[in-house]
């Protein structure tokens, strides 16, 4: 069935109502405080919503099925350690955040060991959340291309635009509040389409457990130990751990939300119940991909799909009742905008508090800080089109590519914040020292295959960078510490 006139009419409604909505929040925009923490007035269960949907972008709605269908349920053990690293995160680094007015998750590094550490730390999030908010803004098109036969450019510069929209007017609190009502939809959308789709199969559910069994779909637990797969138990376990305490723990764009919240306790509270979100959804996300598989048993699509990628919104483009495929395909928008607006806020809280307040214009007023605030935001929405459009060229599923490129710093950010949180004789010449020594082992990790040496799976990539740096870091500011004690000989 095509995409038809009434699927177009519903998504574009959708697209202007989400945008309105946003931007109706600008009257209470006036501050820094009001533009980047939403003033502090925010709900925690808001907030936990917000957390889930700035995580999850469209990558997991259309490549996490993909996974499923090219595979199995493995993918599910990559979320154990998400609910592990929340528990870190809560009790870590979270009462440190509330334990100073703070804008950014770099601020406290600041206080911590200075400026130069400060500078590098926001200098990686910056780089490192724009490449992969780059890549998912790449995977929207995706789904406009499938749905609307466009071309790259052009549904690229739709979503951007409408979502630079309401961020530029609303600041924050648009963002949570619209995450909030695009995370009901989304999984609103995605539960239709399992159920469309079980009814289309003869034998309905029974059929599904018979062809899954066949085919090893329902498998999510394997205790084999293997530096190769990402998807195993213990690479699962230990690299989400480490990658989503790197990412909830020193990634503005998350930290930003827990720092909006009305007390630490409430931060705790939105955290760690967004672990219980995150694991159903996944859950679900992953059984569509095994109803799907089980779908095209019985229906064989006209021709191969050219990536796993494309099979959950083909699905709905071309088998969803008339209607039907135009809300769940806005349900799939919505994650992007959600992630999208989130990001874009980041990135700009990030240049004005951690680079342009303190070393360019330290002395003006709110208003200039707002309005700085504001460009900020159009600059980075510019930029992220660039990368998204540089991203159509590699052939990994979008959701690894995006995963993968985090998780290079993420290693050496989480142990910077380990050694100022976690120790008291850490220097910053040390833990600068423990940072390079951390990222050029991950580039050099990922680097292996290229020279025919061992690949390890990207789930170790934290961990590795982590460790090194952890240990590097401190062993470095030992050392500068007994040579500061020893001084230089005394002349005779």
């Amino acid at each position: 069935m095509a995409f038809s006139r009434l699927d177009l009419s519903i998504v574009i409604v959708y697209l202007v109502a989400v945008t309105l909505f946003g931007a109706h929040f600008q009257k209470s925009q006036r501050t820094l405080h009001d533009y980047f923490l939403g003033g502090r007035r925010l709900p925690w269960w808001a907030i936990a919503f917000s957390v889930v949907s700035a995580e999850t972008s469209i990558l997991t709605i259309i490549s996490t099925p993909g996974i499923a269908y090219a595979t199995n349920m493995d993918f599910l053990q990559l979320v154990f350690g998400y609910l592990v690293a929340r528990v870190v995160v809560s009790f870590i680094l979270i009462p440190k955040y509330f334990a100073g007015e703070l804008y950014t998750a770099y601020q406290l590094i600041d206080r911590r060991f200075g400026p130069s550490l400060k500078v590098l730390t926001a200098g990686l999030f910056l780089v490192t959340r724009a490449l992969a908010e780059g890549v998912r803004v790449f995977a929207i098109s995706i789904v406009i291309s499938v749905i609307f036969r466009t071309g790259v450019i052009a549904s690229v510069l739709v979503i951007v635009a409408l979502t630079l929209f309401y961020t530029f007017k609303g600041g924050l609190t648009a963002v949570i509040w619209t995450d909030v009502t695009q995370f009901m939809i989304y999984i609103a959308g995605t539960v239709v389409a399992l159920f469309i789709a079980l009814h289309a199969i003869p034998g309905g559910w029974g059929e599904v457990s018979r062809l899954a069994a066949a085919g090893n779909k329902f498998s999510f637990l394997d205790f084999r130990f293997n530096w190769h797969q990402p998807y195993l138990f213990w690479s699962g376990l230990v690299g989400g751990t480490f990658l989503t305490s790197a990412s909830h723990g020193t990634d503005q764009l998350i930290v930003q939300r827990l720092l909006a919240a009305r007390t630490m306790r409430q931060s705790q509270k939105a955290l760690l119940s967004s672990g219980l979100v995150i694991l159903f959804q996944f859950a679900l996300f992953l059984v569509v991909g095994v109803v799907l598989f089980a779908y095209y048993h019985y229906h064989p699509p006209a021709s191969p799909f050219a990536r796993p990628d494309r099979i959950y919104p083909s699905f709905v483009v071309t088998e969803l009742p008339m209607g039907l495929a135009g809300l769940v395909t806005s349900a799939i928008i919505a994650a992007a905008m959600a992630n999208l607006s989130a990001a874009l806020n980041s990135l700009a809280s990030s240049s004005v508090v951690d680079f342009y307040k303190p070393f360019f214009r330290s002395d003006a007023s709110e208003a200039h800080y707002l309005r700085a605030s504001r460009l900020a935001t159009l600059a980075w929405g510019a930029v992220l089109v660039a990368i998204a459009l540089a991203a159509g060229l590699a052939q990994q599923s979008v959701l690894e590519l995006a995963l993968t490129i985090a998780s290079v710093p993420y290693g050496a950010m989480l142990g910077i914040f380990l050694l100022g949180v976690l120790t008291k004789r850490a220097t910053e010449r040390g833990a600068f020292v423990g940072a390079l020594a951390g990222i050029g082992t991950v580039v050099a990790v990922v680097a292996a295959p290229e020279f025919h040496f061992t690949r390890i799976a990207w789930t170790w990539y934290v961990a590795i960078g982590t460790t090194i740096t952890f240990a590097v870091g401190w062993a470095a500011s030992l050392v500068a510490e007994r040579g500061a004690a020893i001084g230089p000989s005394p002349r005779v």
